[in-house]
């Protein structure tokens, strides 16, 4: 899921600030980095939460270190 290409980044990154081109270039590049921020932290937090380990039983609470 990669929405930036390398061509729109080297484009952003190497623009000049002092043109409107090169600002507008810029603004481009940060919106499509937020919208990917945005994006990750979306399915992130949809992920299912982890189960709480065991902590009585004899399956999940001991651990055989020397096997």
């Amino acid at each position: 899921m990669n929405l930036l290409s390398n061509v729109s980044v080297a484009g952003a990154s190497s623009a000049d600030l002092g043109t409107v081109q090169g600002s507008a270039s810029l603004l481009v590049l940060k919106k499509a980095l937020d919208a990917q921020e945005t994006t990750a932290t979306q399915l992130i937090s949809a992920l299912p939460q982890a189960q709480p380990l065991a902590t009585s039983g004899s399956v999940g609470t001991l651990v055989n270190t020397f096997a």
